[in-house]
């Protein structure tokens, strides 16, 4: 069957468990789909979608290797995917049809902390090529909060299943960003190199006459020089420095500042131009905050 080039847009559980070849979900807002009972899979049909649902997709099966930063690392033990609503989601390469799907409607949140916690998960904003790695102890923890969500959700209908999905939901998400974090220990060496060549792009940034006198470098700029997305990019950073992106923004802004005004002549207006201010008032109070004296009082320290 030729696959459709646009996304495929899913506003409703009902439906994707229809493309699936399942019964309708038992809860209207959230579900758990076993691959391995499915006759399709959306791969087969479309070649990505998108929907109104976070999603959490367990696959053990994704051949080959799979991009992960700059680097490529073996997938053979699968791992998860993370997506959120509005984000368009593309299957990595499956050997099989196997694995897990877990949907939640945003609206099963509402009223729980959960709500605007659940945004605050970096994992949910990276990319599909940046999937979570499980070691096989790893694996079967986050199976077991699986089952017992379908387990609740197939049999155990009463006035506290809500509370107890929501409850798994918050263990099944603390697991993962603690998965998360050993990731990023686990795969130093990348992180690391990641590191560097975001250190040269800053170097290369302000050493670039053309970018000169234009704007500071954003978050969202450096992320995609470096090819990632910028949640990522920041908590690897944090992992590693304890300090996010926009930090380390600041802190080679004034590392650069120290040195125009230490081995120039040029004016303050001049300098903070040259960074990338556009009002030398706003370079000047954000020096000063940074440092504790003024432009001014740096520059006349040297004479």
């Amino acid at each position: 069957m030729e696959k459709e080039n646009l996304p495929r847009k899913f506003t409703s559980l009902s439906d994707f468990h229809r493309v699936f070849g399942q019964t309708k979900p038992f809860h209207p807002m959230i579900s758990l789909i076993d691959i391995s009972l499915s006759n399709i899979y959306p791969d087969e049909v479309f070649n990505s979608f998108v929907t109104d649902f976070y999603q959490i997709i367990y696959k053990p099966d994704i051949s080959g290797k799979a991009r992960y930063g700059q680097s490529h690392y073996d997938f053979a033990e699968g791992g998860l995917i993370f997506s959120a609503p509005g984000q368009i989601f593309q299957s990595p390469p499956s050997t099989g049809k196997s694995g897990y799907v877990l949907s939640i409607h945003p609206d099963f949140l509402l009223s729980y902390p959960l709500a605007k916690k659940i945004k605050q998960h970096g994992f949910f904003s990276y990319a599909a090529n940046e999937a979570l790695h499980l070691s096989d102890q790893e694996k079967e923890t986050i199976l077991s909060v699986f089952k017992i969500i379908d387990e609740e959700l197939k049999s155990r209908i009463d006035d506290l299943s809500h509370e107890v999905v929501i409850s798994q939901l918050e263990l099944l998400l603390n697991y993962c960003n603690r998965f998360y974090k050993r990731q990023f220990i686990t795969r130093k060496p990348l992180s690391n190199d990641l590191l560097a060549r975001m250190e040269e792009t800053l170097e290369e940034y302000f050493n670039n006459t053309e970018s000169l006198g234009k704007v500071l470098p954003t978050v969202q700029y450096l992320a995609e020089e470096l090819n990632t997305s910028p949640s990522y990019l920041s908590d690897m950073l944090r992992s590693l420095t304890g300090q996010n992106t926009q930090n380390h923004i600041h802190n080679k802004l004034i590392e650069k500042a120290k040195e125009k005004l230490s081995t120039t002549e040029n004016s303050i207006s001049e300098i903070a131009y040259l960074l990338g201010f556009e009002h030398p008032q706003s370079f000047s109070k954000f020096f000063k905050a940074k440092t504790n004296l003024s432009p001014s009082e740096f520059r006349q320290s040297f004479n």
